[in-house]
């Protein structure tokens, strides 16, 4: 279905380096870039774009528009959000969605990747041992740092720094005029080694999805759309929060089926039962 077709990567991030090589090698394509497309225009993580969609809806406008601008009916987008995790929300996490398009065979195959991996943070600084205390622990200057002169503020802003006399000119230079400096992790995938291994990660997720064939009809991307709770407490048997099943459904032919137990366990703690520990 794929094989010898050009497949548009959707970035100007350098994400096809950990992306291209996944789905040329498994899906047979070619893969490609287009410098003219621009990602910012949809939002970027300083603010200056504000993202006024969500992230799916993202990813698909991103990967639409460079599949236009390209002439490519192949395409591939991915779109990160950084903050607290969504279940352990003391913990940051690094959520990537990455979404292929196949227009010709009208087929949308989404994957999620959530990582505690991250180096996302950022502070104001008042003195140089404190920036250099925040790079260090920022895994700079593998990772590129950003400089501005407050957190809402993008006066000065420089991004992508990763060399230390950089980090201290500019660093100066903010502090002299502003007598106030906001540092911040440049989350942009060719800035941040970390990031990128979450998004090869999704990378890996999504090939193993395409690869995925639905039982009756044969279209690619068979997979969990859905789940279901009611995993029964191992006290008192009574339904639970926890997933019971998951539903996976084709997107052409609508054949469902369904998963028992994919968490490979047939009862709950009494301790996560709304009725033994109320």
């Amino acid at each position: 279905m794929f094989q010898g077709r050009k497949l548009i990567v959707a970035t100007k991030h350098q994400k096809e380096s950990v992306i291209a090589p996944l789905l040329e090698t498994a899906l047979g394509v070619q893969c490609l870039t287009n410098p003219a497309f621009d990602t910012d225009k949809l939002g970027t993580f300083t603010g200056e774009v504000e993202r006024v969609l969500d992230p799916i809806q993202t990813a698909r406008q991103k990967c639409l528009m460079a599949m236009e601008l390209s002439q490519c009916d192949l395409g591939v987008a991915s779109e990160g959000s950084f903050g607290p995790h969504p279940s352990m929300f003391f913990v940051s996490a690094d959520d990537e969605f990455l979404m292929f398009i196949d227009k010709k065979n009208n087929l949308e195959i989404i994957v999620r990747e959530i990582s505690t991996e991250t180096n996302f943070n950022g502070k104001e600084v008042l003195n140089w041992q404190e920036l250099l205390a925040f790079a260090n622990s920022a895994k700079f200057p593998s990772h590129g740092l950003i400089l501005r002169k407050s957190k809402h503020e993008n006066e000065g802003i420089v991004k992508g720094i990763t060399d230390e006399n950089t980090l201290k000119e500019v660093y100066s230079a903010l502090y002299e005029k502003y007598g106030c400096v906001y540092v911040e992790t440049d989350m942009r995938a060719m800035f941040n080694p970390t990031r990128m291994k979450v998004i090869a990660a999704a990378a890996r997720k999504l090939v193993a999805k395409i690869e995925t064939v639905c039982p009756c009809c044969g279209m690619p991307g068979f997979g969990v759309t859905d789940a279901k709770k009611g995993l029964p407490c191992g006290l008192c048997g009574l339904p639970t929060k926890s997933t019971l099943s998951h539903i996976s459904e084709c997107q052409h032919c609508k054949h469902e089926k369904e998963e028992l137990y994919p968490n490979e366990k047939t009862s709950e703690d009494p301790m996560y039962c709304d009725y033994c520990n109320p």
